[in-house]
């Protein structure tokens, strides 16, 4: 009796490059967070974020070998090929961080007080988080839009662009909270309103793209976009001018850190990780501004 799999099957899912990346993803991730669940151990709000990043990606790696595999991703109502894209620049930006931070927080070359075989396991976990982020990086790096090649938006430079700028907008954020004292002038308030600003509409577009809506607007969804990036260039000019000075500005702030600042609690620290990152968002604005109006939309891919 002849086999009736094969319409069924996409074999191509797992045999593929991406799809021998996306096993090794899995598989990189599954070793991660079980020898830091076995015996490396975690704690803190930063090793509660490492262990989130390697499960969160595991997962959604499975479900998406599962429903290439399965051409179940036919059934869904998203736009697969932006989907994964943008999956795969989140992941890439998140192991690395986890990557960072692990070892930074957990790793430590002598045994006291935690015991060699628990070092051991952390140094192991480390190698392997690292791992973790050099197959994201690489499927990043073989989906990505070619020159002169019609494909998903979301794998286009522009597309990427959105998560990395969305990424750093997180981490503002999470410098803002951490007693940035960004209430206290109207100015820097001004800021904050940009960070959010760009940081919403920046997840909106990713929205629809990765939800295949954009055709459903009643206005042109890519030159909104344009416009949008540009716009987006002018008010972080704006942050990045204000920021610096309402921060360091000896009239306003302290130009340096002052001495009996609490490390991990300090309004300095967390103003210069505000200040450095509104720039790199900027870079990041502008780059994608360049590379936006060179670019096919295609949202069903």
């Amino acid at each position: 009796m002849e086999s009736t799999a094969g319409p069924y099957l996409n074999t191509a899912a797992v045999t593929s490059p991406v799809g021998i990346v996306r096993l090794l993803q899995m598989t990189f991730g599954c070793t991660t967070f079980s020898l830091v669940a076995h015996q490396g151990g975690f704690s803190a709000a930063y090793g509660t974020f490492c262990m989130f990043v390697w499960t969160f990606c595991f997962a959604v790696t499975v479900f998406i070998i599962t429903c290439e595999f399965t051409h179940l991703h036919s059934c869904l109502s998203i736009s697969w090929g932006n989907f994964t894209a943008a999956f795969a620049m989140l992941a890439t930006l998140m192991s690395v961080t986890a990557a960072v931070i692990y070892p930074l927080y957990f790793v430590q070359l002598g045994c006291y007080p935690i015991g060699c075989e628990v070092r051991d396991f952390r140094i192991a976990a480390s190698i392997f988080a690292g791992l973790v982020f050099i197959v994201y990086a690489v499927e990043v790096f073989l989906t990505r839009a070619k020159p002169g090649q019609v494909t998903s938006y979301m794998a286009t430079v522009s597309g990427l662009l959105k998560i990395v700028q969305a990424f750093v907008a997180c981490i503002i954020f999470g410098a803002l909270v951490n007693d940035s004292q960004y209430s206290k002038y109207v100015a820097t308030q001004w800021c904050v309103a940009v960070y959010s600003f760009c940081f919403v509409v920046t997840v909106v577009v990713v929205a629809f793209s990765v939800t295949g809506k954009t055709a459903l607007l009643w206005f042109p969804f890519e030159r909104s976009v344009v416009v949008y990036t540009f716009g987006a260039v002018l008010l972080y000019m704006s942050a990045a001018v204000i920021w610096p000075v309402f921060c360091f500005d000896s009239k306003y702030g302290s130009p340096q850190r002052p001495g009996l600042c609490t490390k991990g609690r300090c309004p300095w620290d967390s103003q210069l990780v505000i200040a450095i990152f509104t720039y790199v968002n900027l870079l990041l604005y502008v780059v994608d501004l360049a590379y936006s109006q060179r670019i096919r939309f295609v949202s069903h891919l």
